[in-house]
């Protein structure tokens, strides 16, 4: 990449995990840590206007090939099985 050149980033959004009433958010730990293990960092939350996270948002640098590969569709384990 140009020393010039902006870094360029590739996102990806997560629901946090919840508990069985989907009320409540569980412990989002061992999603940061498999994203962690991933290259992502988390970037922002994007919350309810009431409060509490409803989306995870994570970026990491981008590989600078295509912009586009089928890693960033892959899905973190959320245990909401």
């Amino acid at each position: 990449m140009n020393a010039d050149a902006p870094q360029q980033w590739e996102y990806r959004v997560v629901q946090p995990p919840r508990e069985t009433s989907q009320k409540e958010a569980r412990d989002p730990s061992s999603v940061l840590n498999e994203a962690a293990d991933e290259g992502w960092e988390l970037d922002e939350t994007i919350d309810y206007v009431g409060g509490g996270t409803k989306f995870l948002v994570f970026r990491r640098p981008a590989d600078g090939d295509d912009g586009g590969s089928d890693e960033t569709t892959t899905d973190f384990e959320t245990d909401d099985e």
